[in-house]
């Protein structure tokens, strides 16, 4: 009974091709919209876990100000480079920590310029932020002390100053300053929060100061620690000294702010995928749409078919056979639409991970749950005209025109 029934309603569908076709597209572009927003929120999320985790699991950043909010602070007091090797040499499991003092500069090379991130610090930089050097060397324990005028920029600052040439032993300009180009990093890429890892030029911290900011402040303080070693009990060590060294009473407020990268991740994660269940709940409401037009649809065919259906009550059709044949043709709708919606969903995903250059990941139970939820919705939306047809009189239906 069920092959024949859905025979039947194929051979339906097929008699109003283009009528069935309109009645699935709002089907359609429901479970498209709800699969798409899913796979494609799912592969955000893994870049931006990836991303962030590329910083470093073992990575903690010392930022002066009191914590507002996201991206707030309060009351900045810079740290010194002292600050830095005070930290390395008194907290244990520490590997490296690097001061950094940063400013945005413009770089002049012959007839091209470009505005980037310039940053002041020493060889730990690299260690901490898993850096490495292309071509080219890091800085001399001599250049870093003397402060003398060397630089190494990013693959982006390369490709806008120099196009594809070598760089190595090239003067550079930032604003007064001439520095030489020593070395190149390996490019990286965007981070999670959108930023170009490459875009940045790094100084001696000693050549910062005296060519640069004027002064000897120190912006932020990233601190590298064993794998394995308690980040609250490190986080712990270095408030503690901290205050101690910024002449904090017990009752005062810290005036900095200790930032972990995973905490950052989960804040990300979160929102992320806040946004993609946002997204796919605003899709869904297509779905909806797409069962009132089966409904619209299969009243109109009991109408178009009350003739048909007094005819078969008439010679022996039971009200629940005719029930069942109609709902088969509800769900046959949706189900079709549902099909068409996941291999639709799999195109767009493909298409859009690689314009955001996330990573496109299936997720089988996502449309398995698409396409059970779209013969549910032909189910619940053809129940009633179903019924009706189901409840014709067969007397008044072979009287009808």
């Amino acid at each position: 009974m069920l092959i024949n029934s859905i025979i039947l309603a194929v051979r339906e569908m097929k008699r109003n091709l283009m009528r069935s076709i309109l009645t699935v597209l709002g089907v359609v572009i429901g479970v498209a919209s709800v699969v798409t927003m899913v796979t494609v929120g799912g592969g955000a999320t893994i870049e931006v876990q990836r991303q962030i985790s590329s910083l470093g699991s073992n990575v903690l950043m010392i930022v002066p100000g009191k914590r507002l909010g996201p991206g707030q602070s309060l009351g900045n007091v810079p740290f010194k480079k002292s600050d830095a090797e005070f930290i390395k040499r008194n907290i244990t499991s520490v590997l490296a920590v690097a001061p950094l003092s940063s400013g945005s500069m413009r770089a002049i090379f012959r007839n091209e310029n470009w505005s980037t991130q310039v940053t002041g610090t020493d060889n730990n930089f690299f260690v901490v932020t898993n850096r490495e050097i292309a071509i080219g060397r890091y800085f001399t324990e001599s250049e870093l002390r003397s402060g003398r005028a060397v630089c190494i920029i990013g693959e982006t600052v390369r490709r806008k100053l120099f196009k594809f040439d070598n760089p190595i032993g090239e003067r550079i300009r930032l604003e007064k300053l001439s520095c030489e180009v020593i070395g190149l990093l390996k490019e990286k890429g965007q981070s999670a929060m959108g930023f170009d890892q490459d875009d940045l030029i790094i100084l001696p911290l000693t050549t910062f100061h005296r060519r640069i900011s004027g002064n000897e402040d120190v912006s932020m303080i990233q601190v590298a620690f064993e794998e394995g070693a308690s980040v609250e009990r490190i986080k712990r060590d270095i408030e503690v000294l901290m205050r101690e060294r910024r002449h904090l009473s017990f009752n005062q407020e810290s005036n900095f702010h200790i930032m972990d990268p995973r905490e950052l991740m989960n804040m990300i994660t979160g929102t992320t995928q806040l946004l993609t269940a946002l997204l796919s709940a605003v899709a869904g409401v297509s779905l909806l749409v797409g069962g009132i037009g089966i409904m619209n649809i299969m009243l109109v065919s009991v109408t178009e078919r009350t003739r048909e259906i007094g005819i078969r009550l008439a010679i022996g059709a039971l009200e629940h056979e005719v029930l069942f044949q109609f709902l088969i043709e509800a769900v046959c709708l949706s189900s079709f639409g549902g099909i068409i919606g996941i291999l639709m969903a799999v195109i767009f995903s493909i298409v859009l991970s690689k314009i955001l250059g996330v990573p496109f990941v299936l997720k089988p139970g996502i449309m398995f749950i698409a396409f059970v939820f779209s013969a549910v919705v032909g189910i619940i939306f053809g129940y009633f005209p179903a019924l009706k047809a189901a409840k014709l009189n067969p007397i008044d239906a072979l009287r009808h025109e």
